[in-house]
């Protein structure tokens, strides 16, 4: 059985984290997912992955911990994630203590979706080379379990370095919270098994399947699950994907996949705008309840 979730652009112009999450408990749905940009330069260099324009909710969004936070005060049972929190933007010191304080007051509710980023002229901004990206996300993970998970962490790597730390609260959620890689790539799988807990990709439309580039999610879950074996990995891989659309026959198609938790999109709209929708999202998940 798959759990449902949505996701959105926290933007300051959409409908506000609050009623939304709300909205989300009262319809049975077990996570809400916000997105991260911290800025967007105006230079606007790097092209944007989804096409030729930036839709303006990448430099109109909260900051993700902000927005989980408040939907957190007044939620009890619905899950928290970031979609994706950027982890090559923030201090692992800062962010390490961001999620086990969310992690503390949500009683174990958060789950960490992260990526290196698309924009290098955004990451450079927070002195982060876009060449290195991948090798800060990863020592910065390792870091931030450390700092989880013991009394006077350390860490010793090439772009990441402290002597011991304390650092309190830990997170409720033991080891802290499953940290799932929002990427695609050929590299992304042995990631998953290195330093994540789980696969995140974003959701392509079927018609699709055969453009250049196209993910092929059933090889992704099954390179995970080797890498994740080959790495001596306990447990199962977690297996989300977002961004989904009121389609009842592909979410169908995605169980069928192997994905455990299917995170339909919104658009950074009003309630008149995004209320229906979850409706109609609401109506597919718990026809498969």
């Amino acid at each position: 059985m798959a759990d449902f979730g949505a996701l959105i652009f926290p933007t300051d112009y959409a409908i506000q984290p609050v009623p939304l999450a709300q909205a989300l408990e009262e319809r049975g749905f077990e996570s809400l997912f916000v997105s991260e940009h911290t800025h967007i330069p105006a230079s606007r260099v790097s092209p944007w992955p989804g096409g030729a324009e930036l839709p303006q909710e990448y430099w109109h969004c909260h900051d993700p911990f902000v927005a989980l936070t408040a939907a957190a005060a007044v939620t009890e049972k619905l899950k928290l994630g970031t979609g994706i929190a950027l982890v090559t933007e923030r201090d692992p010191l800062l962010m390490a203590k961001l999620v086990a304080s969310l992690d503390t007051v949500s009683k174990g509710r958060l789950l960490l979706g992260i990526g290196a980023g698309w924009n290098a002229e955004e990451m450079a901004n927070h002195g982060v080379s876009f060449e290195s990206r991948w090798k800060v996300t990863r020592e910065r993970v390792q870091a931030m379990r450390a700092i989880w998970t013991e009394e006077a962490a350390e860490y010793h790597g090439e772009y990441v370095d402290f002597d011991p730390v304390w650092s309190y609260p830990k997170p409720v959620q033991p080891g802290g919270p499953k940290v799932l890689l929002g990427a695609s790539s050929k590299y992304a799988f042995a990631r998953v098994a290195d330093y994540c807990d789980g696969w995140f990709p974003i959701h392509q439309d079927p018609k699709r399947a055969a453009a250049s580039g196209a993910v092929d999610y059933p090889a992704g879950i099954r390179a995970v699950r080797e890498a994740w074996a080959q790495a001596g990995r306990a447990g199962e891989p977690d297996f989300t994907i977002f961004g989904v659309g009121p389609n009842p026959e592909r979410v169908d198609q995605l169980i069928e996949m192997g994905f455990n938790r299917i995170v339909f999109g919104l658009p950074p709209a009003d309630a008149d705008t995004v209320l229906p929708l979850l409706d109609r999202y609401a109506a597919i998940a718990h026809d498969r309840a």
